[in-house]
């Protein structure tokens, strides 16, 4: 992730800010400081014109549309507490005065006030419900109250208390004391349990520290007591109680979903109660009874505040940082739940007050002396883009585990795949890398080579784990701190391309730890690294990778930079950076490396066999994402906070205004998007969060053809050369139709098939056909076939649908003008568009089709699906004799029982065998019996005799026969059998 401060707002007089809350379900900002002052903000994006010209995500513009002064305190505001249900701010100054405001018709208006005169309120919280409110008080009382405003009981506390928290389930109260121990309430006041805080008992803790972290001390201040609970949805005021009222207890009304809802299910190790002491030591929990807590320190910090994000992943700690200078000690860390640290980021000023969350998890608000700033935040999303779709992830946790998304954006189609404990996503041209863990206790690792649509088509396990991943056309790197793997995988179409050529490469993939050094030779023998020795950790552990055709690259904590060779994952060569490279990326040609460190700040690098030498004079800040042009070596796209700039060398072209995530950098056109939006709805994506941005070159060229100044266009073409000017150039020449400067586009593209064109394009007469060539070999076929049908030239329209096999185009022509000679084409047309409909089985559709085309196979075929036998019979009656669509009626018949009919079918087909077969398999005797002896085709007495000879053998078959010799009119057999039978009783 990267963090960068994006918005200031300034405080009237300087007021010095002490509290600050961000209200999840309605986007308020509450803030207060000295001498009473209270401010409600709210922050709202500007919105444009229309959907297309309007800028969404971070990077649309925000403006205070509402800034209110709430009136009614006297004292400094110390604490602020949002309900999110009922949308109640309550607020509580040093004089120990507390208001509970409320909205009415746009303004807030105080509705309660309390105070009791006898201590300052420590902290408040209100239940994850938004029912209760408690209320701590300096010298230990505790007070309990309804959303209404009842006290529901109170008790008075041995000892100093500075902090109140509520459980996800109402069920408990956490109170933190002046000791900097944690005690457990019930609702109704009883004491259940003391946590265990082994913090408290840390030797190592304390000799970092340099506090003593005795039983007692006053240095084991809590500053925050925070038990993570997803952000329930708000209440929605009814007509009758009216606006902004509080409801009855008990009161059940509809409830509207948040602005964004973070009800997701939380791993069962995730802690999700942190306990953050103000020498910057914390303690993250599970639940209330964890004997397994993580610590964490801080070193050399003193904390302020500290907020979990919406989500619950991560933890803000804004405090100072004693071991920088004055005037740069304001920083706020970001840490996981499981306390790894993500960023740092540095905020100007003397003094942090406090840091609170925006809904969406993208944004944070810092208080710092009388200022309020604004930080966004660049996840680091699990997603990539190949070939032509955008393969994005998102958390289905009522399920345990993840949907990957495989949206393409040409087809607007989305084609979705479920994997449990997913890790990381990579992609590379047509194809992505998808790594999740197995279910298996063994901790090893899935990698699935997947196409533009999900489908697996080469797979790999791995027993290290990926932190990092990287592909190319072959191969997959994937390191984790201490050691990397090389996974040459196979696409099923160059497969059989590549065996021959892939006969002397070393195949052996293997895991090679960081520190071992592998030489040509020992590659070339085909010697295996010592896997033991992969898994022992290393003193410089690998903080980023990247890859190129030729090599990888892989950076290291130090600075180190080490080159290796592929396939053979032959170390060559150790570069020194300036700093740590937290994202590297390789040009078009691998000759210059883009890399940017942990603050954000790019450098360049051109890589020589022996020397990696950093650009001088060259540096940007705040860059969070880097895209090469795949075309060009000396282009780069990046971002920088909300801005995207082109760079080509080191000179910028113009910015523009776009927070999207980079997928692609060719034809001189950046393809973005925008994963925070696509991210709120994952599971409608929409293409206007694809957004394409033309560089500077490619919108000068158009701008020059737009004017109509090709000569001046072919100039600017022929400095700024690139194939797809070139190729814009001949289409706007062939429409003026200037051959000649078509033709020399053509040669500059090399494009053979469009030099012959321009040479079919002279040799016609006709100047309107001339543009309808055009027309039609630019793709804009309706324009070419308007020209056409205007010059009275049908045929040729209808040839230049029949050639894009435009069916549907063609079949409405015919049908708009008819000609003579056009039956054949249309029985042809009514075929195709009858072949589409069938092909996607609807097969109502397709039979309305081949019924004037007369293609009585497949209308036979439709009606067979639909199960219309009456439409069969009407068709086989239709048919001429002999026809041989005859004996498939015949067939279908048969096999539906229905005997009539079949018989009907074979006769007419002249098939009287095959008559007499189905009656006998349908075991219509009789019908078998007349047919053999009026056409005297076989002996079928003797078939009667077979048949019931092996009927006979017990009771129940003998009764089958004898209803076999009734129905073929032999009675006097059939009687035989009776008596035989009545005989055995």
């Amino acid at each position: 992730m990267f963090v960068y401060l994006s918005k200031k707002i300034s405080i009237p007089n300087n007021v010095q800010m002490h509290a600050i809350s961000w209200s999840h379900n309605d986007g308020f900002i509450a803030t207060g400081g000295a001498d009473g002052l209270l401010k409600v903000l709210k922050l709202e994006t500007a919105a444009g014109t229309t959907s297309k010209d309007s800028i969404k995500g971070l990077a649309a513009p925000s403006n205070l549309s509402i800034n209110q002064n709430l009136e009614g305190h006297s004292g400094a505001i110390q604490v602020i507490a949002w309900n999110e249900v009922y949308q109640k701010l309550t607020t509580s100054d040093s004089h120990g005065l507390i208001i509970v405001w409320m909205m009415y018709k746009g303004s807030w208006y105080e509705e309660m006030i309390n105070n009791r005169n006898k201590s300052v309120v420590a902290d408040m919280a209100w239940s994850p419900d938004g029912s209760k409110i408690c209320i701590v008080y300096e010298d230990g009382v505790v007070i309990v109250g309804s959303v209404d405003g009842n006290r529901l009981w109170s008790k008075e506390i041995q000892g100093s208390m500075v902090a109140v928290v509520w459980s996800v389930d109402c069920r408990l109260l956490l109170f933190g004391m002046a000791t900097g121990e944690v005690h457990a309430y019930d609702t109704d006041g009883n004491f259940v349990l003391k946590l265990l805080m082994l913090c408290l008992n840390n030797a190592e803790l304390e000799a970092e520290t340099g506090v003593s972290v005795g039983m007692g001390r006053s240095e084991y201040l809590i500053v925050t007591l925070q038990w993570y609970a997803p952000t329930p949805a708000k209440e929605v005021t009814d007509s009758v109680s009216g606006e902004g009222s509080t409801p009855a207890p008990g009161n059940k009304r509809e409830r509207e979903p948040a602005e964004k809802q973070f009800a997701l299910g939380i791993p069962d190790d995730r802690p999700r109660l942190a306990v953050v002491y103000q020498h910057g030591v914390m303690q993250m929990m599970r639940h209330e009874s964890d004997t397994d807590p993580i610590i964490i320190q801080m070193e050399k910090m003193m904390i302020v505040s500290a907020r979990w994000s919406p989500d619950g992943t991560m933890l803000a700690i804004a405090g100072n940082q004693l071991d920088l200078p004055d005037g740069e000690r304001n920083v706020v860390h970001f840490i996981t739940a499981y306390g790894e640290k993500l960023r740092t980021l540095k905020v100007p000023g003397r003094d942090i007050a406090g840091c609170s969350w925006e809904a969406t998890g993208l944004r944070v608000c810092l208080a710092v002396d009388s200022h309020l700033f604004f930080a966004n935040i660049r996840p680091d999303y699990k997603w990539g883009y190949c070939g032509q779709t955008v393969v994005y992830s998102y958390p289905r946790p009522e399920k345990n585990e993840h949907c990957v998304v495989f949206y393409d954006v040409k087809l607007e189609e989305m084609y979705v795949k479920s994997l449990r404990f997913l890790r990381a996503i990579a992609s590379f041209g047509d194809y992505c890398t998808l790594i999740n863990r197995a279910d298996d206790p063994g901790g090893i690792y899935l990698l699935q080579l997947c196409n533009g649509i999900g489908t697996p088509v080469d797979f790999k396990y791995v027993d290290i784990d990926p932190v990092f991943v990287a592909m190319n056309s072959t191969e997959v790197l994937v390191a984790s701190h201490d050691a990397f793997y090389l996974w040459h995988y196979v696409v099923p179409r160059k497969a059989i391309v590549e065996i021959n050529k892939n006969l002397n490469k070393p195949r052996g993939d293997t895991i090679w730890h960081v520190d071992e050094v592998v030489q040509q030779e020992s590659a070339a023998a085909g010697k295996q690294a010592d896997v033991k020795k992969a898994f022992t950790r290393t003193d410089d552990a690998i903080c980023s990778i990247c890859m190129g055709e030729k090599f990888f690259l892989v950076g290291r904590e130090s600075g180190t930079l080490q080159k290796y060779s592929l396939p053979n994952a032959v170390l060559q060569y150790k570069y020194a950076l300036a700093s740590r490279p937290e994202h590297m990326a390789l040009n078009s040609n691998e000759t210059r490396l883009s890399v940017v460190n942990a603050q954000g700040v790019l450098h360049f690098y051109d890589l020589t066999e022996t020397a990696a030498t950093m650009v001088p004079s060259f540096e940007r800040k705040d860059v969070w994402n880097v895209k090469w042009d795949s075309e060009n070596e000396h282009s780069l796209a990046i971002m920088e906070k909300t801005r995207m700039f082109v760079l080509r060398g080191t000179d910028p072209e113009e910015p523009v205004v776009n927070s999207g995530y980079i997928c692609s950098f060719k034809d001189l056109t950046v393809r973005t998007v925008l994963l925070d939006e696509l991210l709120r709805d994952p599971e409608s994506p929409d293409k206007d969060l694809i957004v394409d941005i033309e560089i500077k070159s490619l919108r000068d060229a158009k701008l020059l053809l737009e004017k109509m100044n090709i000569q001046e266009a072919s100039a600017f073409i022929e400095k700024n050369s690139h194939p797809k000017l070139w190729s814009l150039l001949a289409e706007v020449a062939l429409s003026r139709m200037d051959t000649v400067t078509a033709e020399h586009a053509f040669v500059k593209l090399k494009d053979y098939g469009g030099i012959q064109f321009v040479k079919k394009v002279n040799g016609i007469q006709n100047e309107a056909l001339k543009k309808a060539e055009v027309a039609a070999y630019f793709g804009r076929f309706d324009e070419a076939e308007k020209v056409y049908m205007e010059n009275d030239r049908r045929d040729l329209a209808l040839a230049l649908r029949r050639k894009m096999n435009d069916w549907f185009r063609i079949l409405q022509i015919l049908q708009m003008s008819s000609e003579p000679g056009d039956d054949q084409l249309l029985q042809q047309a009514w075929n195709h568009v009858g072949d589409y409909f069938a092909d996607r089985q609807k097969w109502a559709i397709a039979s309305r089709h081949y019924e004037p085309g007369q293609n009585y196979k497949q209308l036979a075929r439709c009606y067979l699906m639909l199960e219309d036998y009456e439409k069969l019979e009407q068709l086989m009656r239709q048919l001429p004799e002999g026809n041989e669509l005859l004996m498939i009626l015949g067939e279908m018949f048969g096999n539906a029982g229905l005997c009539e009919q079949a018989v009907e079918a074979f006769m007419k087909s002249d098939q009287i065998n095959s008559a007499l077969d189905v009656c006998i398999q349908l075991n219509q005797w009789e019908s078998a019996v007349q047919l053999a002896k009026s056409h005297h085709v076989r002996d079928i007495d003797s078939l009667l005799g077979k048949y019931a000879e092996q009927l006979t053998g017990n009771n129940e078959k003998s009764l089958a026969a004898v209803q076999l010799y009734r129905k073929a009119g032999r009675f006097l057999d059939a009687a035989k059998l009776i008596y035989d039978v009545s005989a055995c009783l």
